[in-house]
Order: structure tokens, then C-alpha cells, then sequence
């Protein structure tokens, strides 16, 4: 299977890291944004490196659409998983597109709500993980695998 991996820097990029024991199984891609944490992807891994997204920056959401849908179409992963953040929502929407599986995990900071982008991907995510189990009653798609 192939996987194409969906972070931002910082601890989004962590919380991918920690699922290592199941995309490290498989054929992998990767779509970041490059700084100090996540260089350490280059030369080791196939990585897309696209320019940082901030949460609510539409204008950078435009730029990095074309740009994911490009790199879903070349690569054509069996499965699109994210941890966010806000480059979640472009990447939900190009695997929807082409027919792809998309997984989302949540951010374990999220202990009462979702995250604009858990909410943006909520209803495109064919798996959708929150780590606190208080989450799963207000939104019945989620499952918890957490700590809380």
C-alpha cells in the first residue's frame, strides 16, 4: 500500500512521527512544509516540500491547492492520512477527488472541540481519530485512540 503522509512543521509533524510503527510498513510520500524539524525528512524520504500554510491564510490555500492535487495525481497513494493542520483541508479535498482514502488524526491539544481543519475535513475523512474520548460523543464519526 502506498501512503502519502500530510503535516505541517512543528507538532503536527510529531504526532505523524509517532505513527511510525504503521507507515513505516509501507511505501510512503510525504507533504510538508520545510523547516529545522522536518529537514530531517530530505535525503531520507520522498518528500514534497510546499511553502508553509498558516491556519485562515486563503491565499496560501490557493497556492498549495494546485500543487497537492498535482502531487496526489502523480503519486496516486492508496491512502492520504493527516495530522494538519490547515494543509489537512487541501489534502482532503485532492484525495476526495481522485477517489483516495483519507484518514485524519486530530491534535491531542483538541481535548473539547475540533480543529478548524478537523472540522473542514470531518465530513471528507473516511477515518477520523480524536485522542480524548470526550470528543466522540460530539461527533459520532470520530474514534478514540488516545490517552484521555
Amino acid at each position: 500500500m502506498k501512503i502519502m503522509l500530510v503535516c505541517t512543521s512543528g507538532g503536527h509533524f510529531s504526532t505523524m512521527k509517532r505513527l511510525e510503527s504503521f507507515w513505516s510498513l509501507h511505501e510512503r510520500v510525504w507533504v510538508t512544509d520545510f523547516k529545522k524539524d522536518t529537514k530531517i525528512l530530505e535525503g531520507k524520504e520522498k518528500v514534497y516540500w510546499l511553502p508553509y500554510q498558516a491556519p485562515r491564510d486563503f491565499l496560501a490555500f490557493w497556492q498549495n491547492i494546485s500543487r497537492v492535487f498535482r502531487i496526489v495525481y502523480l503519486e496516486q497513494p492508496d491512502l492520504v492520512i493527516s495530522t494538519g493542520a490547515s494543509i489537512a483541508v487541501n489534502s482532503a479535498i485532492a484525495a476526495k477527488s481522485f477517489g483516495k482514502r483519507f484518514v485524519y488524526v486530530e491534535s491531542i491539544s483538541r481535548s473539547e472541540e475540533l480543529s478548524l481543519a478537523g472540522k473542514l475535513v470531518y465530513p471528507l475523512s473516511d477515518e477520523f481519530y480524536v485522542q480524548w474520548s470526550s470528543l466522540c460523543s460530539k461527533y459520532p464519526k470520530a474514534t478514540f485512540k488516545g490517552y484521555a
